[in-house]
């Protein structure tokens, strides 16, 4: 059995004050919650803070971002040891939103999410297509592109430490959701390049994530789907409530 993981991503969103402060709320609300993992990636400013918060929790922290290299001349960026020392556990690699806005391509992909494998991180892996790529169906055609490109190229041993999160970009942060039958379908399809490429056992233990407007009112129909293992969540993660009741579907 795939065990789920539940993580927020609060993009660039809160003060290290208002990072204690919602886990002052939050942390009581999933104490009894076994049946998920928990993670918040938070911006890099309140990491310490987050870290402070959940200490003796089993909330994990992760990171946003992180840079391929380990340390060097790369003014404004952050890497992989950097957010392993400060207590971070996870780290979201290949964001549609670092891909439209910030040059993020299938290529660095790989080599941050090796990076954060080298550092002792679990890399959650995102991949998706644009509405345009949905609606001339080639939303798999985009899948196994970003696979082949992003993935494929670790080895067996790196792809058994990696976490996959399908977002489709029409739906994040639109209010759009995928139906849980659309949803499924793309786990479906990005299991069977795992499957081609790793093979079947590789294949159904891999978690793959759901990220793109999950609320709590809809976390119970995407879950319900076999080949979806938890979401990333946005917006839905920044109010203690609203994301415990995504934790505890």
């Amino acid at each position: 059995m795939r065990k789920p993981i539940m993580a927020g991503n609060w993009k660039m969103f809160k003060t290290p004050v208002e990072t204690t402060a919602f886990f002052e709320k939050f942390l009581p609300l999933v104490a009894e919650a076994q049946h998920a993992e928990v993670a918040i990636c938070a911006p890099f400013i309140d990491l310490p803070a987050a870290v402070a918060a959940t200490q003796g929790s089993k909330v994990g922290i992760g990171g946003q971002n992180l840079h391929w290299a380990k340390d060097g001349a790369f003014t404004g960026e952050i890497s992989g040891p950097m957010l392993r020392a400060i207590g971070c556990q996870y780290v979201i690699v290949g964001h549609s939103e670092r891909r439209q806005f910030f040059g993020e391509t299938d290529e660095t992909v790989l080599k941050r999410t090796i990076a954060a494998l080298d550092a002792g991180l679990t890399p959650i892996v995102c991949v998706g297509e644009l509405l345009a790529e949905r609606e001339s169906g080639r939303t798999n055609d985009v899948l196994k592109t970003q696979f082949d490109g992003g993935i494929a190229g670790l080895t067996p041993e790196q792809f058994a430490r990696i976490v996959i999160a399908y977002e489709p970009v029409w739906a994040i942060g639109t209010g759009k959701v995928a139906t849980p039958e659309i949803a499924a379908d793309a786990h479906r399809a990005l299991r069977g390049y795992c499957e081609a490429h790793y093979g079947r056992d590789a294949a159904q233990a891999m978690r793959i994530l759901y990220g793109g407007s999950v609320k709590p009112d809809n976390i119970k129909g995407l879950m319900a789907q076999p080949e979806i293992d938890g979401g990333l969540v946005g917006g839905a993660s920044l109010e203690p409530n609203s994301f415990a009741g995504i934790v505890n579907f």
